[in-house]
């Protein structure tokens, strides 16, 4: 018994010299945050181009490399920000078709859907029937402006969507979009 004691008792010793030295004190755990806070604040992975796949086809979108195509202005209401905004953008689907999606799905195509990802690596799944104007009456958006200004915290580009309770799947800093189907 009396070894265990004068074990515990160095040990403890060891750990109060420790705790006394900073360049050995381990870092001090961060609070977690409560709730849903993807993109409260600035994302600490650089945004890239937007990476789209499908199968063995890919393209790269920019800001400057979008601003070429028509544009889609959207007016909803973001719930985290408690306010009507107004997002410009391209229509998903118009950068999807050109790598084979199929414009009008029928069948084996109502398969498809895609991931959606953020640089944080915050991802949201859509039915790609969901994001196509010829089955669905959602419009989303790979926005490159907000209220007539580039989006700013929200990255170089953002997924946005109409017809939704919430801004759950609405992507910020995204960089990636992968066509996938379903088994």
């Amino acid at each position: 018994m009396r070894g265990k004691t004068g074990a515990m008792i160095l040990l403890l010793a060891m750990g109060l010299g420790a705790a006394a030295s900073p360049a050995q004190q381990p870092s001090q755990p961060q609070p977690m945050p409560m709730g849903n806070t993807h993109g409260m604040g600035k994302s600490a992975v650089p945004a890239g181009p937007l990476k789209i796949v499908f199968g063995d086809k890919s393209a790269e979108w920019t800001p400057a490399t979008l601003a070429a195509l028509p544009h889609q202005t959207l007016t909803v209401y973001n719930s985290h920000a408690k306010a009507n905004q107004t997002y410009t953008g391209v229509l998903l689907i118009d950068l999807l078709t050109p790598l084979g999606v199929p414009g009008k799905p029928h069948g084996k195509d109502l398969r498809l859907y895609l991931v959606a990802e953020g640089a944080d690596g915050y991802a949201a799944v859509f039915a790609v029937a969901e994001v196509n104007p010829d089955v669905h009456d959602a419009t989303v958006i790979v926005a490159d402006g907000l209220d007539g200004k580039p989006l700013g915290e929200s990255g170089l580009l953002q997924l946005v969507t109409t017809g939704e309770k919430r801004p759950a799947r609405w992507v910020r800093n995204l960089v990636a979009v992968r066509v996938e189907t379903a088994q």
